[in-house]
């Protein structure tokens, strides 16, 4: 776990924006993914585009098979992993979700597996096979600024964001209770980045001139996939060897900002 280089790691919901954009810089400094995503198309498209140190399958990240499959994949392919960045997850505001007294039983079951169940499920397996190697390992989880840092008026999908807020709290208890076996845990936080998940927002004139001031760093603007790519590179390689039970929010200043309505 001491080497710079030549890691693996295995990507839930890595074949197409924060996920896919995380594989090419990680493999672009030399590591090795294992990326699991829903759609074959996508899937193929990816490992085009990253080459002979990336492999994948398609699965559903909600159930136990699809997580398996892809560890055992990695395993059997490299020998080991050295740790988890999951990805995967969404809004269910199609579904049902909404302000708290909107919400409905399907967008609150659908939003809760997408983000809180997969997690989990990613997460424990990974932590079951890092525990088997005795190597130490990462674990980092996508959270959202959503999750502690509200924007009611744009955004008001309260199971989301209690899905997020849980994301903090289960992987700083997955950092304290394995920290003794050089297991890591952290949480990368973004606000609005352009994702198939934030097309409704992209598409808004409103909410894209309440960016402007909400996330005012680079002239104000929502974020890029690449933009997290540091940060993830950080984490899960040796550079942030001593650091666990973090969150780091890559929001272009929203968490410090008031953000004007017009």
């Amino acid at each position: 776990m001491n080497s710079e280089t030549g890691k693996t790691f295995l990507i839930i919901g890595g074949t197409t924006g924060l996920g896919l954009s995380a594989a090419k810089a990680l493999v672009a400094n030399g590591h090795k993914v294992a990326i699991l995503g829903r759609n074959r198309e996508n899937l193929d498209s990816a490992l085009k585009s990253l080459g002979n140190n990336a492999i994948g399958i398609t699965g559903d990240a909600t159930k136990n098979n699809g997580v398996d499959s892809i560890l055992e994949h990695a395993v059997q392919h490299w020998g080991s992993i050295d740790g988890l960045y999951h990805v995967a997850g969404g809004s269910g505001r199609a579904k049902g979700d909404g302000p708290a007294h909107e919400i409905s039983d399907e967008g609150l079951d659908y939003t809760l597996n997408l983000n809180l169940k997969s997690l989990i499920i990613s997460n424990r397996a990974a932590i079951r096979q890092l525990l088997k190697q005795g190597t130490g390992g990462v674990i980092l989880n996508m959270g959202s600024v959503l999750g502690f840092s509200p924007s009611p008026k744009h955004f008001s999908t309260h199971t989301y964001a209690a899905t997020k807020a849980a994301v903090v709290g289960f992987t700083k208890s997955v950092a304290a209770t394995y920290a003794k076996e050089n297991i890591r845990a952290n949480v990368i936080a973004p606000a609005l980045v352009e994702t198939p998940m934030a097309k409704r927002a992209a598409s808004d004139a409103e909410i894209l001139k309440y960016i402007t001031t909400k996330q005012p760093l680079a002239g104000g603007r929502i974020g890029t996939p690449s933009d997290l790519d540091g940060a993830v590179v950080y984490f899960l390689t040796g550079t942030s060897q001593f650091v666990t039970g973090q969150v780091l929010a890559v929001d272009g200043g929203w968490m410090i900002s008031e953000g004007q309505y017009h």
